[in-house]
């Protein structure tokens, strides 16, 4: 996973371009990213960048995660001691949603904040997702099975799964028989989808195409693993560029 960002989805739309063609878009908001962890081989077994997203309250998150926030400098120690005691206290950017990216090809430090700049119109992306949660459902909306005769005698056989079993060999069900159950609520990754729109100022990228899981879940944007013939990766430029305001920002804060 060379480079990825963790994101909200926010709905569906379309945009119009220059010529009036309609493409139908999904919002994501990506940004900002925070730099938590840089693990390395040599001293962690494995090269890998760990990324926090979200906005959360102090008093919402548990003992374990606080103490990671202030090894990793995101959190002072102060605040995290009195994230217990009553009263309001304000939001912590970048820090409800944690995903670890392996072997992420862009040089950076615990600190830094990410944004959508990583990715550039024109880029191909999988969008990582879980699907939207149906219950326990019958056979013909989970496995689209054709269904019984409306009429001629079925008395009831309209929406049943039918025989499942065998003979007296093998005298059982068969492993992977296609019968009722849960779902929805899987990992589902949807790939190479076309970034349309970068908005840098909103934090927004626009992808076409349908993205998995409900209006609120949270997503992985990664870049392309398989990009169609033809193209290439326009990221590279842009990701780079994507750096220098966060690093100008940090030492900003840091005068402050």
């Amino acid at each position: 996973m060379p480079i990825g960002l963790i994101g909200k989805k926010l709905g569906q739309t379309r945009v119009y371009d220059a010529n009036g063609v309609v493409t139908p878009v999904t919002v994501i908001l990506a940004g900002p990213n925070r730099v938590l962890q840089v693990k390395k081989t040599d001293t962690d077994g494995y090269s890998a960048v760990q990324l926090a997203f979200g906005e959360q309250k102090p008093q919402r998150l548990t003992k374990a995660e606080l103490g990671h926030l202030v090894k990793y400098g995101a959190l002072d120690a102060k605040e995290a001691q009195k994230a217990r005691e009553p009263g309001e206290k304000k939001p912590l950017v970048a820090v409800a949603k944690i995903r670890e990216f392996r072997n992420f090809s862009l040089d950076v430090k615990p600190g830094d904040m990410l944004g959508v700049t990583l990715f550039a119109p024109g880029d191909f992306v999988d969008v990582i997702g879980l699907t939207k949660g149906r219950g326990f459902q019958g056979v013909v909306k989970r496995h689209h099975f054709r269904g019984g005769d409306a009429s001629h005698g079925s008395k009831g056989w309209h929406r049943r799964p039918g025989a499942i079993g065998q003979r007296l060999f093998p005298g059982t069900v068969m492993r992977g028989m296609k019968m009722p159950g849960h779902m929805g609520q899987v990992r589902r990754t949807v790939q190479n989808l076309e970034v349309i729109q970068v908005r840098e100022a909103d934090n927004l990228l626009l992808v076409k195409g349908a993205v998995p899981g409900a209006k609120g879940d949270y997503v992985i944007i990664r870049e392309s693993k398989k990009i169609p013939k033809g193209t290439t990766r326009k990221h590279t430029a842009t990701a780079e560029a994507a750096q220098k305001p966060a690093a100008e920002k940090g030492k900003s804060t840091a005068k402050k």
